[in-house]
C-alpha cells in the first residue's frame, strides 16, 4: 500500500481514540458531573483541562519527536494517554478527573501532532490532501461511535467503562505504529528552547485556567482575573523573547506565508464554534429536553456522520474551486448551521435535528480539510515541525475557547432570568454567540489570493487572456 495511504491509517488509530473519548465523554457529561456531585457546568474543567495540556505540551512535541524518533514518541504518547484513561476510570472527585484528563493531554499532545508529522514527511504534497482524507476518515469513525456508545455505557452500564475502551485501541496503535513507522527524525535540530518553553506554557495554562475558571466554578473572581492576568503578561514576554532567539520553541515568523495565516487565524476562529458543540449540543438535549444519554448520543451522531459522508468528495471540491472560494463560502454556510442549533425545542421532530446536524457535519468536515490542507501549502520540509506545532496549539486553544465561551454565554443567558440552573431557553443566546465567532473567520479567508494553495488542492486556474495589442 502506498505512503499516503497506509502511514495516515496507522495515525488514525491515535485519532480514532482520541476522538471517541472526547465525543463519549460529552455525552457523558451530565451523568459524570450528578456521580461526582458537580454542576454539569463545572464539567467544562474536565474539557479544557485537557485542552489545556495540550496547548502546553505540543509545542515540543516537533523537537521530541526530531530528537528521539517519531516512532519512538508516538508509542510513548499512546502509552501516556492509556494511563490517564486508567485515571479517569479511577476518579471519585473533580479535582481528581481533571488531573487525569490532564495527563491524557499529554499523551495526546504527543501522539496527533507526531502522527501528523509522519504523514507530512512521507507524502508529497500532490497527494497530501489525499493523505489527509484517508487520515480523517477512520478517524471520523471515533465521533460517529463516540456518541452512542457513551449513551449505551452511562445508561445501561458505568461511566467508567468510557474510558477503558481505550486500553485495546491503544495497544493496536502501538502495534501498527512498531510494524509501519520509520523512526524518522531530523539530522541538525536546533537546541530546545527551554525558557521560551516555560513562558509559553506557563502562560498558556494560567491564561486557559482563568478564562475557564470565570463564572461560578472552581477559583473566586480575584484569583480568575489573576491568572488572566498573569497569563497574558507571559505571552506578551514570549512574543519578545521569539524575536530574539535563533530557535524559539513557537516559530512565529510563519504567519509571514499568507496560507498558512489564513489557516490558523481563520482557522481558529472557526473552531470556537465547533469546540462549544460538544459541550453545549448534549446538555441542550439531556438537561433543556429531559432525553437520556443513550437518546441523546443517538442523535449527536449525526454530525460526526455528515463529516465522514462528505470527506471523500472534499480533494473534488477543492480541485473544481480552490480554497478561497470553498472556504469563505463554506464559513458562512456552517455557522448558520451551528446558529440554528439554538432554535431546537422540545417539540422539534428527532428527524429533522438528526437532517440539520448531518449537514452541519458536512459543512465543518469540508472546512476543516481546507484548513488543515492549505496550512502547508507553502512551507518547506524543514519548516513542517514547527508548522504542525504551531498550528495545532492554535487548534487546542480555539476548542477550549469555544468550551468556555459557550459555558459562559449559557451562564450570562440564565443569569439575564435570575436563575442560576440553566433551561432549554438559555442555548440559543449560547449558539448564535460561538456562530458569530465562527462566521468571522470570513475575514480572514477572503484575503487569500483566488489560486492559494493551487499544487495542494490541484486546481487549475484558467489563465487570464492577455490585454489586446500585447
Amino acid at each position: 500500500m502506498r505512503p499516503s495511504r497506509i502511514v495516515p491509517l496507522v495515525v488514525a488509530t491515535a485519532l480514532f481514540m482520541e476522538n471517541t473519548d472526547s465525543t463519549v465523554i460529552a455525552t457523558a457529561l451530565p451523568t459524570i458531573a450528578a456521580s461526582l456531585g458537580e454542576d454539569p457546568i463545572a464539567l467544562k474543567l474536565a474539557l479544557t483541562s485537557y485542552l489545556v495540556s495540550l496547548a502546553i505540551f505540543i509545542p515540543i512535541s516537533g523537537w521530541m519527536a526530531d530528537r528521539y524518533g517519531a516512532r519512538t514518541i508516538f508509542r510513548a504518547a499512546l502509552m501516556v494517554f492509556m494511563a490517564g484513561s486508567l485515571a479517569c476510570a479511577a476518579s471519585n472527585g473533580l479535582g481528581w478527573f481533571v488531573a487525569a484528563r490532564f495527563l491524557q493531554g499529554i499523551g495526546g499532545a504527543m501522539m496527533v501532532p507526531v502522527g501528523r508529522l509522519v504523514i507530512l514527511r512521507s507524502v508529497p504534497k500532490a497527494e497530501l490532501v489525499t493523505a489527509l482524507a484517508y487520515l480523517t476518515i477512520p478517524a471520523l469513525i471515533g465521533p460517529i461511535m463516540g456518541p452512542p456508545l457513551g449513551g449505551l455505557i452511562t445508561t445501561w452500564l458505568d461511566w467508567r467503562w468510557i474510558f477503558l475502551i481505550n486500553i485495546p485501541i491503544g495497544l493496536i496503535g502501538i502495534a501498527l505504529a512498531t510494524a509501519f513507522f520509520e523512526d524518522l527524525r531530523e539530522p541538525e535540530r536546533p537546541p530546545l528552547d527551554l525558557s521560551g518553553f516555560l513562558m509559553l506554557s506557563l502562560g498558556l495554562a494560567s491564561l486557559m485556567l482563568g478564562l475557564a475558571s470565570t463564572g461560578r466554578h472552581l477559583l473566586p473572581d480575584w484569583l480568575s482575573w489573576t491568572c488572566l492576568g498573569v497569563g497574558a503578561a507571559l505571552l506578551v514576554l514570549y512574543l519578545r523573547h521569539s524575536r530574539a532567539v535563533a530557535h524559539p520553541v513557537l516559530r512565529l515568523d510563519l504567519f509571514r506565508h499568507p496560507t498558512f495565516r489564513a489557516s490558523v487565524i481563520g482557522g481558529s476562529l472557526f473552531r470556537i464554534g465547533t469546540g462549544a458543540i460538544p459541550f453545549l449540543l448534549p446538555l441542550l438535549l439531556q438537561i433543556g429536553f429531559g432525553l437520556d444519554p443513550l437518546q441523546s448520543g443517538l442523535i449527536t451522531f449525526a454530525a460526526a456522520a455528515g463529516a465522514m459522508f462528505v470527506k471523500t468528495v472534499g480533494p473534488r471540491i477543492l480541485r473544481t474551486f480552490g480554497f478561497r472560494r470553498v472556504m469563505v463560502t463554506n464559513a458562512v454556510l456552517a455557522a448558520g448551521f451551528l446558529a440554528v442549533n439554538g432554535l431546537f425545542t422540545a417539540q422539534t421532530p428527532h428527524w429533522l435535528i438528526v437532517a440539520l446536524l448531518f449537514v452541519g457535519g458536512c459543512l465543518r468536515s469540508v472546512q476543516f480539510t481546507c484548513v488543515n490542507a492549505i496550512a502547508y501549502a507553502d512551507l518547506e520540509s524543514r519548516d513542517m515541525s514547527a508548522g504542525t506545532s504551531l498550528a495545532s496549539v492554535a487548534q487546542q486553544i480555539s476548542l477550549s475557547l469555544g468550551v468556555t465561551i459557550g459555558a459562559l454565554a449559557l451562564e450570562a443567558a440564565a443569569g439575564w432570568h435570575g436563575r442560576s440552573a440553566i433551561r432549554a431557553e438559555d442555548f440559543a443566546p449560547a449558539f448564535l454567540t460561538v456562530a458569530l465567532i465562527s462566521g468571522a473567520s470570513v475575514l480572514a479567508f477572503r484575503r487569500l489570493a483566488p489560486d492559494a494553495g493551487a499544487e495542494v488542492s490541484g486546481q487549475r486556474l484558467v489563465p487570464k487572456a492577455a490585454s489586446p495589442g500585447r
